[in-house]
């Protein structure tokens, strides 16, 4: 995990270095300050899902290049078999297995989410981006917050938000929670 994040740093830098982006552009482009931007592109920490993609957007580049490393290359279909997606530990809680990682020029991202269970003291991160999600749990229960409302979902649950909302996830009953998300 610690590698995957120190990985991203690295790319993150190197992406800002050859195109002569300062990093206080980018930070705010994520909503964070320098400080914790240049602790994500020392590896120290992390940047969300949806601050990556706002950069990737913004400036142009693949989320799979700043994710994993490797730039798409097929353009009429991607076929990913069951387990077979690149994957990316970010976070102690959070796996994330792309789906589509190998398709060029995609509009949407999808990703099979593995979320460990936290205790319910721990404080969520919250985070809000450009466009809209879909969640769809494929196996256990995910508390989902979307703005000031709390959902529960269970097998076979889906919501479709507005990702601008502040969102965070929650694996309920002590298991983890594997679910299909697709950010648009």
């Amino acid at each position: 995990m610690e590698d995957a994040i120190k990985q991203i740093g690295e790319r993150l830098k190197g992406l800002r270095e050859v195109l002569d982006i300062p990093a206080q552009e980018v930070a705010d482009l994520c909503d964070i300050t320098l400080e914790a931007y240049l602790k994500a592109e020392s590896g120290e920490s992390e940047l969300s899902i949806s601050s990556l993609q706002k950069i990737s957007k913004k400036y142009g580049i693949a989320l799979d290049v700043l994710l994993f490393g490797e730039e798409p290359h097929m353009s009429s279909y991607f076929l990913t078999r069951k387990g077979q997606g690149l994957s990316v530990e970010r976070r102690k809680a959070y796996k994330y297995q792309s789906l589509a990682s190998g398709f060029r020029g995609r509009t949407a991202d999808p990703f099979i989410v593995m979320v460990e269970p936290k205790p319910d003291d721990v404080q969520l991160d919250k985070n809000s981006h450009q466009g809209q999600e879909f969640h769809l749990v494929i196996e256990g229960s995910l508390e989902e917050t979307i703005g000031k409302k709390v959902l529960v979902l269970n097998e076979g649950d889906s919501i479709y938000f507005d990702a601008s909302q502040p969102h965070c996830m929650r694996a309920l009953g002590g298991k983890a929670v594997k679910f299909l998300a697709v950010i648009l």
